[in-house]
């Protein structure tokens, strides 16, 4: 195999010393608003927002206000994008039964998809005011049936935004609170005085809204470890540099470090899109953003063979993978870790993240391995229950149950299994002792 690296991005030891910086700066910022409640969450949002309403949480007025701030054509725009999201969520929700089966005569088992009972939503907006995040996460937990949803967004430019408040309100959320940060993520799921905690926290964020989920998760659910933005293109000679530099770099304007990576088997492509991005970044209004995460987090991976592509992609496991060559469904069908994938050089990662309705709150960090994205069914706990109707049933379960609970130790447990078959069969099992094997009957 050869695989050569024609740019790398920051080592990995140096990823790690920022990522213990932030865990000590998010462990230290939780406990004080665990400790301080409110007090804390105000001095937080002054320090780093110069934001301090006399409430965090908007009005119905205020709500109302914000959104007759946006024409006719913003609005339609917001309304036209959670449709889409909306549509494919229920969809999704449509695929998602409950059952129930009669396994053996007299034993029936089932599930039910019970939705969670209250979610945090938090959408990012501090460098752009992200209104897309709002319809991944409160849109599709409505579809989901969740009967509370807080959603937190921070001030932008000292104020509400008037889009991100609009899709908010539109995709569903019953609260709406305007802060952002650990603060806000704390809030949500620690509580304060003015805030009832959630049971489970949603949405992308920088690397401390990230970590503060990981501190948080299990006293309260997540969604998934979303950290800064990750870009992969994986392209050969079907497509050219232009369209490789672009979507590379329309993903690193998201933060400062934000990975994007190009993967192909041309050192032609390869060398035209280095090139390309220099050009890019010299008129590209958001260079000041994007050429610091090119800088130290993008890099490009010449391959000898589509399959050494495959085996690099799937190692890296970025959250989105944008797929440009002569064998996209290939791709489709041998991948197996990423976030989600962005087939053929007619889509693109914005698309996803804007409007074609799939969610865009995507598993980053390599968690691609174990887990996919946002969606539906994320909001859904399935739990399970069953029932024995007849006293044949109870008394052939529990002989069994009774005999497997013995060859463990468990006298107890074996009991639970003998007052059945002592009560619904009327054998005789001494105290202690698992019940008899008897022939089934014919």
């Amino acid at each position: 195999m050869t695989i050569e690296y024609l740019k790398r991005g920051k080592s990995d030891a140096d990823r790690a010393e920022d990522d213990a910086k932030t865990r000590a700066v998010v462990e230290a910022t939780l406990k004080d608003i665990e400790t301080r409640g409110d007090a804390a969450v105000r001095a937080l949002s002054e320090k780093f927002d110069s934001y301090s309403p006399s409430s965090f949480r908007l009005s119905q007025q205020e709500i109302d206000d914000l959104i007759a701030q946006l024409s006719e054509r913003e609005l339609a725009d917001i309304k036209f994008a959670q449709e889409q999201v909306r549509n494919f969520a229920q969809a999704q929700r449509d695929s998602m039964r409950d059952i129930e089966v009669e396994t053996m005569p007299g034993v029936i088992l089932g599930h039910k998809n019970i939705p969670v009972q209250s979610v945090g939503c938090y959408v990012p907006g501090g460098k752009f005011p992200m209104v897309a995040s709002a319809h991944m996460s409160v849109a599709t937990a409505s579809v989901a049936g969740v009967p509370r949803i807080i959603a937190c967004t921070p001030p932008f430019k000292g104020k509400p935004n008037p889009a991100v408040i609009a899709a908010m309100h539109l995709g569903g959320a019953h609260e709406i609170y305007v802060m952002g940060g650990i603060q806000a993520i704390g809030a949500m799921a620690l509580g304060t005085e003015t805030i009832d905690p959630v049971h489970m926290l949603v949405g992308p964020g920088n690397a401390f809204v990230a970590e503060a989920k990981r501190q948080l998760f299990g006293r309260v659910g997540i969604d998934l470890f979303a950290g800064p933005t990750e870009t992969m293109v994986i392209a050969d000679e079907t497509v050219d540099a232009e369209l490789c530099a672009t979507d590379l770099l329309g993903q690193a304007e998201h933060g400062y470090n934000s990975p994007c990576v190009l993967l192909t088997n041309s050192r032609k492509l390869a060398d035209e899109t280095l090139a390309e991005i220099d050009r890019l970044l010299g008129i590209l209004p958001t260079a000041d953003t994007a050429s610091v995460s090119w800088a130290e987090y993008g890099e490009v991976i010449l391959c000898d063979t589509y399959d050494e592509m495959l085996k690099v992609a799937d190692d890296i496991a970025s959250e989105h993978v944008q797929v440009m060559t002569d064998r996209d469904d290939w791709f489709l069908e041998h991948m197996t870790c990423y976030g989600a994938l962005f087939l053929g050089p007619r889509t693109n990662v914005s698309n996803g993240d804007k409007v074609i309705g799939t969610n865009h709150t995507l598993p980053t960090k390599k968690a691609g391995r174990y887990t996919g994205g946002l969606w539906v069914g994320k909001y859904l706990k399935t739990h399970s229950y069953q029932k024995v109707t007849t006293d044949e049933a109870a008394t052939l379960i529990g002989e069994y149950g009774s005999r497997l609970c013995m060859l463990e130790g468990f006298v107890g447990h074996a009991e639970q299994c003998n007052v059945r078959v002592r009560r619904y069969g009327g054998i005789d099992v001494p105290y202690g002792t698992g019940a008899p094997y008897r022939e089934p009957a014919e």
